[in-house]
């Protein structure tokens, strides 16, 4: 077994909790079978052990070089990107005639999970290159589609998206970078971008950017704002490639992540930036939602992936490292006894336990979102799409915020696991702590995620999405009932939705009175809230289907691994779900000390 990841879980999750053989079913996805996915999760842990693992952390120590103008990374970034393409995974959910091997989204989740774990970093690259080529494929004519994906989607170019500017942060609506129509067609840019992930590097051959930016002339906020290709070379007649004053002002020193470049780029310092529109003018946030949305998830992903390693090399350690000896029943230790492996205690048993609870509680939340992203796309059912596309709409801020926010709580237990020595570079804890910091800012904060959780996911369509959610989730405690052991944990279940229902009738009184700021000022406190219980739904989930395997005696991996299942499904109903309490008690509260008041300031 991997010494980052576990493959038996996610096949396990794949299988028997979630049933990808209902997403095999889509006509889209006919070819593949459950030994084909296996077949890929068996390949991405070989590809993961042979070229992922063995550099994370010699990247790290490399790190990310500005030397006048130009970005210096790990040449192994190039070759990845290389072997990314060779190997098909940039653009392996494209249509066959576009290239692609048209894999389902629950599968690429398993395999992003499997190489994330073994190097959270370097896979940035690839990822944004998916996310750019497939905006491009979606929104993009056939001629920019033919000129710039295929060298993408073979690792030659690298993609990114360019959203923020040095003035604007978050805000979106306050843009500033411009685009001037020029008789050729194209666009003349304009602007600044920061925080450019991958924006600039000496790997590639080319970097084409996905930018956001403004027509002269256009609407102001979010309604006139364009998407355009801007290459940092355009391409030429002939084919060869000339510079497009896209030009790096500046590399950002980072806490973590430090082997994938974050870029300060100027477009068209010199006038000679050209730019190519996407679709429609004045629709470019409506087409990079689609870009973003997919960036949340693989957030997500690489949050949990990054929270996993964290775990199997704290669970490593701790079976290895003998210190102490247990307690007798009299309280006192007997030194006569040799030592025992620090696992053997229990304070050290909970932190491994919380971390596997929250490890495994996000990877099957981000399978459960990709399977109803792949619903979404491609069942031929029309109702069922819509279904699948309210769950996915209120899954995806969870399944971005949850495994950011408590996966740093999970690796920091990990590094406690280690003692001082996880303080140390001499393990690799102190890298994970470094590197799942940024996941709760990138792709929006956890304070923009929980606002669109509560304001706009909990409330679309009248509530569609948290009605569906709420069905989605009495099935599972419906299932759970079935076994007698599993009972108490599904009726606690039950409970958390009723509470849910309270918090949610509290929270809408105020937004259905206009008080807006009211409505949302404890948002990411409703986030944590809802997240817990959304978990718990998950680990229910896992228990019923590992009950039924240890009941059945159609146990795939054996009878320990479906007990441990159901185990740290009840330590998470011990020690996760209890938090609810509190976090509900915050929600219905109704003194309010965080909006300002006119009359004073709390910070003067």
């Amino acid at each position: 077994m991997s010494q980052y990841v576990n493959t038996d879980q996610i096949k396990f999750l794949l299988h028997e909790v979630h049933d990808v053989e209902d997403v095999l079913k889509l006509p889209r996805y006919a070819d593949f079978d459950n030994e084909a996915i296996d077949i890929l999760v068996d390949s991405a842990e070989d590809f993961a052990d042979k070229e992922l693992y063995p550099y994370f952390q010699e990247i790290d120590q490399f790190g990310v070089k500005y030397e006048n103008g130009e970005i210096i990374v790990h040449p192994r970034v190039g070759e990845l990107m290389k072997l990314s393409g060779e190997n098909g995974f940039i653009g392996s959910h494209f249509d066959y005639e576009d290239g692609g091997t048209q894999t389902p989204h629950m599968a690429l989740t398993a395999l992003g999970v499997i190489m994330s774990s073994a190097d959270n970093t370097v896979l940035s690259y690839t990822g944004l290159t998916t996310g750019a080529a497939s905006l491009i494929k979606s929104f993009g004519d056939r001629e920019q589609f033919n000129r710039f994906v295929p060298n993408m989607m073979a690792g030659k170019w690298q993609g990114t998206m360019c959203l923020t500017e040095p003035q604007a942060g978050s805000s979106l609506s306050d843009i500033k970078t411009t685009a001037t129509l020029q008789e050729n067609g194209s666009y003349k840019i304009e602007g600044q971008k920061i925080f450019i992930t991958g924006g600039e590097h000496n790997q590639v051959e080319n970097i084409v950017h996905l930018l956001l930016a403004r027509i002269e002339g256009a609407p102001l906020g979010t309604k006139g704002i364009s998407l355009f290709i801007v290459p940092k070379h355009r391409i030429k007649e002939d084919g060869s490639l000339e510079y497009n004053d896209v030009f790096c002002a500046g590399e950002f020193i980072k806490m973590g992540q430090r082997g994938a470049s974050t870029t300060h780029l100027v477009f068209g310092e010199n006038q000679n930036c050209s730019g190519y529109l996407v679709g429609d003018a004045n629709k470019g946030l409506k087409y990079m939602f689609q870009m973003m949305n997919g960036a949340r998830l693989d957030v997500g992903v690489t949050a949990l992936s990054i929270a996993n390693a964290a775990y199997h090399k704290s669970l490593q350690y701790a079976k290895e490292r003998p210190q102490g000896r247990r307690l007798a029943n009299s309280g006192a230790k007997d030194v006569n006894k040799g030592q025992v492996t620090i696992i053997e205690h229990p304070d050290v048993r909970r932190m491994l336990l919380l971390q596997r609870a929250v490890v495994d509680g996000s990877i099957s939340l981000a399978l459960e979102s990709a399977k109803y992203l792949d619903i979404s796309h491609h069942s031929p059912d029309e109702k069922e799409r819509m279904a699948a596309h309210n769950l996915l709409e209120i899954l995806t801020p969870i399944t971005k915020t949850y495994p950011s926010e408590m996966g740093q709580i999970s690796v920091s237990n990990g590094l406690q696991v280690f003692g001082g020595y996880g303080f140390t570079c001499d393990f690799p804890l102190e890298q994970y702590h470094r590197d799942i910091r940024i996941t709760a800012l990138y792709e929006g904060t956890t304070g923009i995620q929980s606002m669109d959780l509560l304001g706009r996911k909990v409330t679309m369509n009248n509530g569609a999405a948290m009605f569906a959610l709420a069905a989605e989730v009495q099935k599972s405690i419906v299932s759970a009932q079935t076994y007698h052991d599993l009972k108490p944990y599904a009726q606690i279940l039950a409970e958390k939705q009723k509470v849910m229902q309270e918090v949610l009738g509290k929270l809408m009184s105020f937004a259905m009175a206009g008080d807006y700021e009211r409505f949302l000022s404890d948002a990411t406190i409703f986030m944590e809230f809802m997240s817990t219980i959304v978990i718990g739904w998950q680990w229910i989930k896992m228990a019923t289907s590992a009950k039924e395997a240890l009941v059945t005696s159609n146990m795939t991996y054996g009878a320990d691994f479906y007990k441990n299942q159901v185990h740290t499904m009840k330590f998470f109903f011990k020690y996760e779900m209890p938090k609810t309490l509190g976090l509900a008690e915050t929600l219905m509260n109704d003194e309010v000390l965080t909006i300002k008041k006119m009359e004073e300031e709390v910070f003067a």
